[in-house]
């Protein structure tokens, strides 16, 4: 495969920005949201876009969404095996 670039998920614009988050800001955001990881929806370690932010089982991600009405909205997402 000389020459050719290996495709990024994240590179596409349509795709948003998505993140893991510290220990520190998923135990504020729990607690702000009033839920455990396991309540949040899911996302599964083998959705390209969580590899490519290296989230493991159990990791929260943040996703940055542009909004047509807000400018950007943030949801969070628990890394469940699969």
């Amino acid at each position: 495969m000389s020459g050719r670039r290996k495709f990024k998920v994240m590179d596409h614009e349509l795709v948003p920005k998505h993140e893991v988050v510290g220990s520190e800001e998923a135990i504020k955001v729990l607690r702000e949201l009033g839920v455990r990881p396991e309540n949040l929806p899911w996302i599964r370690a083998s959705d390209p876009a969580a590899r490519e932010a290296g989230a493991k089982p159990g990791d929260i991600i943040r996703i940055e969404r542009k909004s047509p009405t807000t400018g950007k909205i943030i949801i969070y997402r628990f890394v469940v095996a699969g």
